[in-house]
């Protein structure tokens, strides 16, 4: 009687071990399109919950209507048209803030206040591909500067120059990474990972065999969705910014969308692209597009100094590839430069 209870109890503990097993690997996983790019996110978790779904929808609803240029009526568009002090949202306040913060740290190389350049070289809501006449550049150089845009204790933003306009996709995909990361925790959920366009939050774990997520920094190259490098991380955002992908020809020559804000032209280095690794994403965002339109010598001597960790893909004069980590990144990976 006493071997039948111990083995019924064995099969018991075995029936828990498994069911714990098996129910700490399953995995909601939520797909769609929003900003222009795709999104996915990835929750460890035993059972789906459809609430989920509407968080985020509700999340992406209100940074469109706040931070999108392709939204006529949203929140940014109506300061870009505003003649006078306006008042405007707690976030995009912050965002602003935080844009203008990093603004100054790179010297000016990250600045979202360029979206009439962006719009002359035809990467904005403007489509059409066509050589700049240089009196146009300069004079939409002319209606830039993003600390011309004045913030106030009471939520309200005024343009020095009522020319000015924001463009803020370079850090609005971070933004909306944090957002969602936030309201899953919020609701009890540690272990997932967030994509948006490239742009990551991973928390936790995937399962109870890895000790974070499996990510992959993209091959820099068109046509392709192989992986350069490979990762397993946990409790970190990334954010990648390259020129691989947007750009087009004229006259045999390749003119890609990383605008160098003081000169008012598409930057030309051997940098393909950069993956910063921070805590928010909407700083890694930031970080890394600041960084390409620096190119690679000024971007790698920047990440070392404020000790961030970022990858850099460099294109080679054999038309491959060489990848450069910062000091903080060899650190973090255990990587060392060739």
């Amino acid at each position: 009687m006493k071997f039948l209870s111990f083995f019924i109890g064995l099969i018991v503990i075995c029936a828990c071990l498994f069911f714990n097993k098996y129910h700490a690997n399953k995995q909601q996983t939520i797909t769609g399109y929003v900003f222009g790019t795709y999104y996915v996110v990835k929750i460890s978790t035993p059972k789906e919950n459809p609430q989920i779904i509407k968080e985020i929808d509700k999340i992406f609803a209100k940074i469109n209507q706040k931070l999108s240029v392709f939204e006529k009526n949203s929140e940014i568009n109506k300061l870009n048209q505003a003649k006078h002090k306006i008042k405007i949202s707690p976030e995009l306040y912050k965002i602003i803030k935080v844009s203008q913060e990093i603004h100054k740290q790179t010297q000016g190389y990250f600045d979202p206040s360029i979206s009439p350049l962006i719009e002359l070289w035809g990467f904005g809501t403007n489509k059409t591909h066509s050589l700049p006449n240089i009196n146009k550049i300069k004079q939409k150089l002319s209606e830039t500067g993003l600390l011309k845009i004045r913030l106030t204790d009471d939520n309200e933003a005024y343009k020095e120059n009522p020319a000015i306009s924001l463009n803020l996709s370079a850090i609005a995909k971070g933004y909306a990474v944090d957002m969602v990361a936030a309201k899953l925790k919020e609701m009890g959920y540690h272990n997932f990972l967030i994509d948006i366009g490239g742009e990551l939050s991973i928390s936790g774990q995937k399962n109870n065999k890895q000790k974070g997520w499996n990510i992959g920094i993209a091959t820099p190259q068109e046509n392709t969705i192989d992986n350069a490098l490979a990762l397993e991380l946990s409790n970190i955002s990334v954010a990648t910014s390259g020129n691989y992908r947007n750009f087009y020809y004229i006259d045999g020559k390749k003119y890609a969308h990383t605008l160098n804000p003081k000169t008012g032209y598409p930057v030309v280095y051997h940098l393909l692209s950069v993956s910063v690794f921070h805590p928010q994403c909407m700083y890694a965002d930031a970080y890394a597009t600041a960084m390409m339109a620096m190119g690679e010598e000024k971007a790698l001597k920047f990440a070392n100094e404020y000790k961030l960790p970022a990858i850099f893909i460099i294109n080679t004069p054999n038309d491959k590839f060489k990848i450069i980590y910062s000091q903080e990144a060899s650190n973090m990976l255990g990587a060392e430069n060739d």
